[in-house]
């Protein structure tokens, strides 16, 4: 029997005793179907390097009271302050989204903060261990510099310590929550995603979305997902009745033959902000590193033609660019 390096537990609606899986979902695509994509496929060429829109962001120190401030790094990671806390989401400050610093896909855009103008950082979510949401390098200067909580779905804890072996790790379960602070929770729920760190260890390590319950309203975060039918979303609505903000995947979408069950696009994105009931969204996970087959800023586009098109105000929606910072209405 093959055997789990992450995690062991018992079995449950979605761990087999092995491997964890999505309900009714999709099963991420095996090695042949890879190929068939990498020969087949229709890649977009994306610049080389971009320039940052509006030059780095200095963060303030803090965010107090009932305000919601979100900064963007790059792809999924994001400076989220609010209630006096800093969070950062899957931490990515590396050339590379790769296991090595010297091949992989290479960021084309300069992080939207510099590391070292980072206020204090008291938490770090890390949603699933692929290395475009997980960078070792990243979480030992994080620790080095802050010393902050790391808080992942279950079996994230191995991979995290072995790059910071004294960090101090919190896993969740879906369903799962743990306090950050006095006035905010963190629960750990479903999305459709997979995990792998190699090619041997598919699905071994939990995926998950969060929900932040702040004094300032509830955030629903994403890493990545799948639509999976909005599923997911209208679970999410029922359980927490609403949100002030989602922060939600648009981008690494094409072809959709191969990516629909792990990333969902634009239009689907846009569904799923109506269906969790949220007052405003972030649009993150595009325009840093090339991952698939779409034009670089092709998610903004799209994105823009389904607000247009479900009749939704393009200022409620936000596609951040590395750099852009949204002081979040109180809605």
């Amino acid at each position: 029997m093959t055997k789990n390096p992450y995690y062991r537990g018992p079995v449950s609606d979605h761990f087999d005793g092995t491997r964890f899986f999505n309900p009714g979902g999709i099963a991420p695509f095996g090695f042949t179907s890879v190929m068939r994509w990498k020969l087949k496929g229709q890649r977009a060429r994306w610049p080389k390097q971009v320039d940052l829109p509006e030059g780095q962001a200095r963060p303030l120190p803090r965010v107090e009271g009932k305000d919601l401030r979100v900064t963007m790094i790059g792809h999924a990671s994001m400076l989220i302050q609010v209630g006096g806390l800093n969070i950062l989401t899957d931490p990515v400050w590396s050339d590379r989204a790769s296991p090595v610093a010297f091949a992989g896909p290479k960021r084309a855009i300069a992080p939207g903060i510099r590391l070292n103008d980072l206020p204090p950082i008291d938490v770090v979510l890390i949603t699933h261990n692929h290395y475009d949401h997980l960078d070792g390098r990243t979480l030992a200067r994080l620790h080095h510099a802050f010393a902050p909580h790391f808080v992942t779905p279950l079996g994230n804890d191995v991979t995290i310590r072995r790059a910071v072996p004294l960090a101090h790790v919190s896993v969740l379960d879906w369903g799962q929550h743990l306090a950050v602070s006095a006035d905010t929770r963190v629960t750990a729920e479903p999305c459709h995603h997979w995990s792998a760190r190699g090619a041997r260890d598919r699905r071994m390590a939990l995926w998950a979305a969060f929900v932040l319950e702040t004094p300032a309203g509830k955030i629903y975060h994403i890493g990545d997902t799948g639509f999976h039918e909005g599923i997911n979303y209208r679970a999410a609505a029922r359980k927490y009745g609403g949100f002030r903000l989602a922060i939600l995947p648009i981008g690494a979408y094409e072809p959709r033959w191969f990516m629909r069950g792990q990333h969902q696009n634009p239009q689907e994105a846009v569904e799923g902000f109506t269906l969790c009931n949220a007052s405003f969204a972030v649009g993150h996970h595009f325009g840093t590193f090339q991952l698939t087959d779409e034009p670089m800023m092709e998610p903004v586009d799209h994105l823009a033609a389904a607000l247009e098109a479900a009749g939704i105000a393009p200022e409620r929606f936000r596609p951040l660019q590395a750099g852009q910072v949204f002081d979040v209405p109180a809605g």
